[in-house]
């Protein structure tokens, strides 16, 4: 009978389902196809890795056993480069001690991460791999875990690795905030029972992961998010910000001077910056270094031998902006909390989505609800489109609460018009309109989401309580654009 694995401190169950919950409110906020999952690996400091206890794993049940562990440590060695390496001079004798330290726990996570990717390869899992930093705790270098399901991060655009650098989207710079919030919680279970572990407020750890994927764009020069939101929350003359501002070094061969400006302007002077950014035009950008703006130029054409991708600040409206690279919008910004963007829905998913929903419409019927869809996409106030079997029946029944038209073959230029008003607008998968202007009902659901607005949870609850097949296409004034029932990947 195997033994039974003793815990390696009281509370680390408690901790690990914390985690789980931290990591479930933090990622779902982005993208709830993430799927996060946390477990806990021990690894002890004063045993073999053939002994019994070496390797614990949190939860004692997951599909991983410590027996899949037990070279890391061997693992770990081997990643020590060849040959001497750089001499460190420290000025505190103890420097030396911390500094080696520091360089065998990024070791230890290197091979930690590795052998998970064999395991993942090796059980033929959805899912990336991330850990924390080693932390000593009561003989074990404790590592937290994160999972994420590989398809949906891969879906978002993600920089290049850089040197110096490791953020490479705003996901991956909220998983490094993650686990150093776990890290910091783990340092803090020996020293202080009642101090409150993961309590950070959810939407602080992405505004943190903003400011942090920020750097990349900013060559490491700090400020650039908050000195966006500055100038995103100022009008002028009333009107709100709308202009655009190029992030490039002072006379970058990519960027074409169209006017200089004598002294530089800080990128701290918020007002000064929202009046310049009247300015901007078509083409035409603010051009910063991250540190000051020096004038407007517009960046060459991808053919030029000079072209190079560069970041793009582009501010939407009041409180809102975001930042794009080579033409792919990386984070939007809404009232200072990041988001990541969903603001396109692809047209595959979207025919999978129809053929699940409704199997009887034919390919041409979907190209032409995927017209309408498109057309839906871009109401920047925000609307609902429900496809259902039902809508002449739901069209009578919310008489009340809905406006009632005679039934037309609805096309994109009528669509435009009548999501002006608020409330959905009614279609039968042929594409004929019976209702606009429709407020959902619906049971309450537990699959809704407190982060999201009236109308995603509105629009929720009616199709999850429907009698009709049917399905709904939300877009939300913040640019988030969800089909419910959501596609499954």
């Amino acid at each position: 009978m195997p033994r039974p694995e003793l815990p390696m401190w009281d509370h680390q169950s408690l901790f690990r389902v914390t985690a789980q919950l931290f990591a479930d409110g933090v990622f779902n906020l982005l993208d709830r196809n993430l799927k996060p999952e946390v477990f806990l690996l021990g690894l002890a400091s004063a045993r073999e890795t053939d002994e019994p206890q070496a390797v614990v794993i949190e939860p004692p049940t997951h599909r991983y056993k410590p027996a899949d562990f037990a070279d890391v440590k061997a693992r770990a060695a081997s990643l020590e480069p060849d040959g001497p390496r750089d001499v460190v001079y420290h000025l505190h004798p103890t420097d030396h001690d911390r500094f080696e330290k520091l360089r065998w726990y990024d070791l230890m996570r290197s091979a930690t991460e590795q052998l998970l990717n064999g395991l993942i390869e090796r059980h033929q899992e959805d899912r990336l791999s991330f850990c924390s930093l080693p932390v000593s705790l009561n003989g074990y270098l404790v590592v937290v875990v994160l999972q994420l399901s590989a398809e949906t991060f891969q879906s978002y655009y993600s920089l290049p690795p850089q040197v110096g650098m490791r953020s490479s989207s705003l996901l991956s710079a909220a998983v490094q905030e993650f686990l150093q919030d776990c890290s910091r919680a783990l340092r803090e279970t020996d020293t202080d029972d009642d101090r409150p572990v993961l309590d950070r407020d959810y939407n602080e750890v992405l505004r943190a992961a903003g400011r942090r994927f920020m750097l990349r764009p900013a060559a490491g020069n700090h400020g650039l998010y908050d000195a966006c939101n500055g100038v995103a929350a100022l009008r002028h003359e009333g009107d709100e910000g709308v202009g655009t501002m190029l992030v490039a070094r002072r006379h970058h061969p990519a960027v074409v001077p169209v006017l200089t400006l004598e002294t530089p302007i800080t990128l701290r002077d918020h007002r000064s910056i929202r009046k310049l950014l009247e300015l901007s035009e078509g083409r035409t950008s603010l051009i910063t270094d991250a540190a000051n703006v020096f004038g407007l130029g517009h960046l060459v054409e991808p053919s030029d031998p000079h072209y190079e991708p560069l970041f793009t600040v582009h501010f939407t409206k009041h409180y809102s902006w975001e930042l794009s690279h080579s033409g792919n919008v990386m984070m939007k910004v809404v009232t200072n909390t990041p988001r990541l963007p969903q603001g396109r829905v692809d047209e595959e998913n979207f025919a999978r989505a129809i053929n699940h929903v409704f199997p009887t419409v034919d390919a041409a019927g979907i190209a032409y609800l995927w017209e309408l869809t498109l057309k839906a996409t871009k109401q920047t106030n925000g609307t609902i489109l429900v496809i259902s079997e039902g809508a002449a029946q739901e069209a009578v029944r919310l008489t009340r609460q809905c406006f009632r038209v005679t039934p037309r073959i609805m096309t994109p230029s009528v669509l435009r018009l009548v999501t002006n008003i608020d409330g959905a607008v009614f279609i039968d998968p042929s594409g004929i309109c019976y209702a606009i202007g429709a407020i959902l009902d619906g049971l309450a659901t537990e699959k809704g989401d407190s982060s999201r607005g009236s109308r995603y949870n509105s629009a929720l609850r009616y199709v999850e309580s429907s009698h009709y097949a049917c399905m709904a296409i939300v877009v939300s004034e913040d640019g988030l654009i969800d089909l419910l029932p959501p596609v499954r990947r």
